[in-house]
């Protein structure tokens, strides 16, 4: 056979080319049917969202699970990689708002819900082309043609199923809770949507000390206070500290630790000068006062003074101060109960109550509780009997001062007797309708972009108040606070605290097995598995579930007034329930019969007669057990339920595939990988409906990527201009190149600095490389006319350097194998590309360039072939689940095949064909050839230039029987005409040990500067016996100290005439010093050089004989009739003469201190 040349090297081209042979032999499609009755490896898709353009980041993360998925497949399973698309939620929804120029208020009144979810339908699936090519063109195999899509009605209908097994356990409730909210998206949020990486940052926001103003009752504090202070000082002022202004007018109590020790002291306001005794933590104090105004006479204080005096004149423990009252801080509105749908006061308020979660870390061990707002505040309140601060609106519905959209509710939108009887309406008309954070600000996003640096810059909300604060004297001190806040996952805005009523899974029930469960995964990195996600697991909250949103899956619980409950789990329940409607007159007929809807006919054509979505299921009124009609509960589920229930809903399990799930056929997953960023999203809800539902992981194996950030490290973003456009990467260098460079730059968990110079390395070093030495073998095995299929040379029988690389390519395939077994697909790829660059390219091939030149087919030149061919088409097999495209062009060329590389067998390791001594006698000579070449870089020594020697100190017989054995080799690659081998203690370097205090210091932390001064101070007698033994102990301040050869560095110093070098526990001096008949003989090399450059300039035939004539010149005469002989062997020329050169025929040669004149001709 004739093996293809090519003229020239286009990874893109290639890309192209394989991408139509694939398309016309199937061979996606093949790789699957050809696997029917093997084994499976069950694989998960992540879905992606295609109402965005894919970026450079999903490159890598699917370059990751095709490798795995390619790899098995050559392994000989089956694996079928089913594609998917998530397409309900915050992305699509906040996407299509900001297409339309709407809010989430203008749904139901600008634009109806039937035509809005419509739009969410259109919009979700915008980019699928865009998605559908880029995958195509990175070569991920994946059905595309028939992908889950997660708002099918079959696709509900699974997820319907599910909630009602959580449901009949008793793990699915409703409950009144504070909340994450965010105002931005209009909806409640799950903590564990909260905990995606980048949600917490640090802020910068005004902060507030308040003063409130204790009231002079019947209190014993009060009353001894009042016993105590001075004349003028009888205001007493608790002080408070919070980062949120705008919850003070909701504030209904202050919280003291009952153990914390608290003080009174007679001060003044820093701003007004106005006397006051103030309550705060004593541990406190300093942080507010200056020590050297403490006793300082208060007569003495003028407003202004930058030290002001203070008086201590009694001290409390918190529990003491448990039960004094204080006075409204904005009075607006007064609290107030709801009972029986009347609207009464409540005046249990404004109290001093106590918390266990107090400290005295920052403010003033006091701690401002708005009950609407926090947790916390909500708890410690309801246990002390305190009132909440609610609105009443127009449906009679409480609700807190702060209103969905994050301002402060409008009058015209409460109850009118509530704003008549509780209401000041003259100080809460002036804050009416502000926005509690300029984030939630219309004006401030534009086009739907939010103008962070605009609406950061503008006085907000919290500064005005603080600023009116300091004008009623009632604010003690204000600043700027860099705190760490939670934002919103999808509109990076922040979020607020927020009492809701919510449908919640019980998932901490069931933390315990989940934890279980955990410790069988095998995360990579592991430390994934226990930290990020296993600590997650051990500090879990319940799962808020609901979202008050529109486009979704609709919670299936149908409630009466009267609180009885359905759960509906299957469109059939549905539809009987349905019939019990009709039959009870809530509804006029069944509008899924109406459609022509049959129950247990499971095709799409049937199930998209029907739609599972609002508002149509919300038109639906079912009959309860006692009669009554019931309205399903108007919330969608948290959209990461829909794509951790992907394992079953994907098959429409129970309904359809049920033994593919119950026999574990499959389920559950072998291999799934996503970003890091999924960690607490689609990896923590895929594991928390398979342990509750199932009692079982979803998933055995995962890799847990990280992220790709552009060459400096930082976030890519559109905005800052440094986003990878993907296809244009594609387009320019090849999938090939791009994933090769993605997957071996660093380990898919490290976060990836993308550069566009790396990419073009990978493609020059290692494809490059590897085309170029594809295209020598091609070269010289067509013109010998190579066989591939010949008998082969046994491989006992074949010389040294033969036996070398196939050693080597038998341990390459155990270890790339190891190595994607254990999902490490970076150690793979490294040591392949060593392979082909460091063994086969720069040794093999090159040290035996001459075998494969001229003559006939002697059994050397047929074994040198068929080892260049076995290591070319092995790698060829172990490179392609990494680069597709090139190795399947590599192998069809290699093979004559018309197969695909993809549907061949993945290489096996033969243990006797691996010889480690002489893999280490090899890699020896490697290491000597590369230090020696080094040093002579350092002086500008040209390898052409022979050296007289090469001395390097051995540690034992061992070392020295090993260089010995390869010595002939390393001498011709380094062009040094002897070793010299001296013993390590012969006192001829001069050696000095720097130690590595990286490796030392987390072992010798507090002696490590005098273990390495002892270190530094060693005799070369006990470096040397360092050395041998590998090991030495040192006793350092009484500690003894283990020093390993590995925590050093041995350097031995240059001695005169010599240049040194050292590699682990390798030393190579070199010898520089240059004899005219060295100088001679490195003349001739660079003559025939030259010569050689000439034959190629003249397109000689790589067999032509030439005749070579050299002018006189004294600069290389002596060199021209000593070494005539050398020349001639070495350029293929009958004669090499001293003698003029006409002008015709002169060829002018660039001698770098010369010019000298030859003539090159064929003989």
């Amino acid at each position: 056979m004739k093996f293809k040349e090519y003229n020239k090297f286009n990874l893109s081209d290639v890309n192209k080319e394989v991408l139509k042979r694939w398309d016309a032999e199937n061979v996606f499609d093949k790789s699957i049917k050809e696997r029917d009755g093997a084994p499976t490896f069950v694989f998960y898709e992540g879905p992606p969202s295609a109402n965005g353009m894919p970026g450079i980041h999903h490159v890598l993360a699917r370059s990751i699970k095709d490798i795995i998925c390619r790899y098995k497949t050559m392994k000989g399973y089956k694996v079928l990689r089913k594609a998917g698309w998530d397409t309900h939620g915050l992305p699509v929804e906040l996407g299509v708002e900001k297409s339309l120029g709407i809010t989430k208020e203008d749904i139901g009144k600008k634009i109806s819900v039937d035509e809005y979810n419509a739009t969410c339908r259109k919009e979700v699936m915008k980019y699928t082309k865009e998605w559908e090519d880029l995958t195509r063109k990175i070569g991920y195999w994946v059905d595309m043609k028939d992908p889950y899509i997660t708002y099918k009605n079959s696709y509900i209908e699974t997820l319907w199923w599910l909630l009602k097994q959580l449901y009949n356990k008793g793990l699915l409730y409703k409950g009144y809770t504070i909340q994450p909210y965010s105002p931005a998206a209009g909806t409640g949020l799950s903590s564990h949507e909260l905990n995606m990486p980048g949600c917490y940052r640090d802020v910068k926001d005004q902060t507030v000390t308040a003063q409130f103003t204790v009231k002079h009752d019947d209190n014993e504090v009060v009353q001894e206070l009042l016993s105590k202070v001075d004349k003028g000082w009888n205001d007493i002022e608790i002080i408070a500290w919070t980062t949120t202004p705008w919850t003070l007018p909701s504030n209904t109590a202050l919280c003291v630790g009952p153990k914390i020790d608290y003080v009174a002291l007679e001060s003044f306001n820093p701003y007004s000068g106005r006397p006051a005794t103030y309550l705060m933590a004593k541990a406190r104090v300093d942080a507010y006062f200056k020590p050297e105004g403490k006793d300082k006479p208060l007569s003495g204080y003028k407003p202004g003074d930058k030290v002001i005096p203070y008086k201590v004149i009694a001290e409390f423990k918190g529990s003491d101060l448990v039960g004094m009252r204080y006075q409204q801080l904005f009075p607006w509105v007064k609290p107030v109960d709801k009972i029986d749908d009347k609207i009464v006061g409540n005046d249990n308020g404004f109290r001093v109550i106590p918390g266990d979660y107090v400290t005295t870390d920052d403010g003033t061990g006091i701690v401002h509780i708005a009950p609407t707002f926090g947790a916390d505040d909500a708890n410690v309140a309801r246990a002390a009997g305190i009132p909440s601060l609610f609105m009443i609106n127009k449906k009679l519905e409480t609700r807190p001062m702060v209103d969905f959209t994050g301002k402060y509710f409008k009058l015209e939108d409460l109850d009118e007797d509530f704003v008549k009887n509780f209401v000041d309406v003259d100080l809460y008309k002036e804050y009416e309708g502000r926005w509690v954070k300029n984030a939630y600000d219309p004006q401030f996003t534009v086009n739907g972009k939010w103008d962070e640096a605009a609406s950061n810059k503008a006085e907000d909300l919290n500064v005005y108040m603080c600023v009116r604060m300091k004008q009623e004297g009632t604010a003690f001190k204000m600043e700027k606070h860099v705190h760490n806040y939670p934002h919103c996952w999808r509109t990076d805005k922040p979020i607020l605290y927020y009492p809701l009523d919510s449908w919640f899974i019980k998932d901490t029930a069931c933390r315990d097995r989940m934890i279980a469960l955990n410790k069988t995964i095998r995360w990579k990195p592991a430390h994934i598995g226990t930290g990020r996600f296993g600590q997650w697991l051990e500090n879990l909250n319940d799962w808020n579930l609901s979202r008050s949103r529109y486009w979704g899956t609709p919670l299936p619980i149908w409630r009466s007034e009267d609180g009885e409950e359905k759960c509906i789990g299957s469109v059939q329940e549905l539809w009987d329930e349905i019939e019990k409607s009709v039959a009870a007159g809530f509804m006029h007929s069944n509008p899924y019969k109406d459609k022509g809807f049959v129950p247990g006919d499971y095709s799409e054509a049937n199930y998209n007669k029907i739609d599972l979505h609002r508002p149509y299921v919300d038109d639906i009124i079912l009959v309860s057990p006692t009669g009554k009609p019931m309205k399903r509960e108007l919330d969608l589920i948290d959209v990461w339920f829909d794509s951790g229930s992907m394992p079953y809903a994907q098959l429409h399990y129970p309904f359809e595939n049920k033994e593919l799930i119950d026999k574990g056929e499959f389920y559950p997953a072998d291999f799934i990988a996503e970003g890091v960023d999924q960690t607490r999203g689609w990896f923590f809800t895929l594991h928390a409906i398979a342990t509750m539902v199932f009692d079982s992981v979803a998933f055995k194996s995962v890799i847990s990527n990280g992220l790709v950030l552009d060459k400096n490290g930082n976030k890519m973003s559109k905005r800052l201009g440094n986003a990878v456009d993907p296809f244009d990467q594609v387009e320019k260098y090849g999938s090939d190149a791009v994933r090769w460079y993605m997957i071996s730059n660093s380990s898919p968990w490290d976060n990836l600095k993308y550069d566009e110079a790396g990419v073009e390395e990978v493609s020059r070093k290692f494809f490059g490389t590897l085309y170029n030495t594809y295209s020598f073998f091609a070269l010289y095995a067509n013109v010998d006319n190579f066989d591939p299929s010949a008998p082969q040379v046994p491989v006992e029988e074949r010389p040294e350097i033969d036996r070398w690389i196939i050693s080597l390519l038998n341990s390459l395939v155990a270890e790339v194998t190891a190595d994607i077994d254990d999902y490490e697909p970076t150690k793979a790829t490294r040591a392949i590309s060593a392979f082909v660059g460091d063994n086969l390219s720069n040794w093999y091939v090159r040290l035996n360039r001459k075998r494969f030149w001229g003559g006939g087919m002697t059994t050397d030149k047929l074994a040198a072939y068929q080892t260049l061919y076995e290591c070319l088409k092995t790698v060829s097999l172990l490179m392609a689940p990494f680069a597709p495209f090139y190795s399947d062009q590599l192998y069809r060329d290699l093979t004559g095949s018309t197969t695909s590389v993809h549907l061949a067998k993945y290489p096996e390791a033969c243990d006797g064909l691996i010889d480690k001594v002489l893999e280490e006698r090899q890699h020896i000579a490697q290491e000597i050839t590369s230090m020696v070449l080094s040093l002579r870089r350092k002086k500008a020594l040209k390898v052409r230039q022979p050296l007289q020697a090469i001395m390097i100190p051995v540690l034992n017989d061992r070392q020295k029987e090993t260089i010995e054995a390869v010595a002939d080799l390393i001498l011709n690659e380094v062009n040094v005409k002897e070793i010299r081998y001296v013993g390590n203690d012969a006192g001829v370097l001069v050696k000095r040990i720097k130690p590595n205090f990286k490796a030392l210091g987390p072992k010798y932390g507090k002696i490590m500067k005098g273990l390495a001064q002892k270190l530094t101070s060693l005799s070369q007698d006990a470096i040397n016996k360092f050395e041998q033994s590998g090991s030495i102990t040192l006793e350092v301040n009484g500690q003894q100290a283990v020093v390993d050869v590995a925590d050093v560095e041995i350097i031995s110093e240059d001695i005169p005439g010599w240049l040194v070098a050292n590699e682990g526990s390798l030393t190579v001096a070199l010898d520089i010093q240059l004899t005219p008949e060295l100088k001679q003989e490195g003349t001739a090399r660079e003559l025939v050089n030259r010569i050689q450059n000439v034959r190629k300039s003249k397109n000689f035939d790589i067999t032509d004989k030439i005749v070579v004539k050299i002018e006189p010149n004294d600069n290389c005469k002596a060199a021209v009739e000593q070494f005539a002989g050398y020349i001639a062997k070495q350029v293929l020329a009958v004669s090499v003469t001293v003698e003029p050169v006409s002008p015709d025929e002169a060829i002018e040669l660039d001698m770098d201190d010369y010019r000298l004149n030859v003539a090159v001709e064929k003989a």
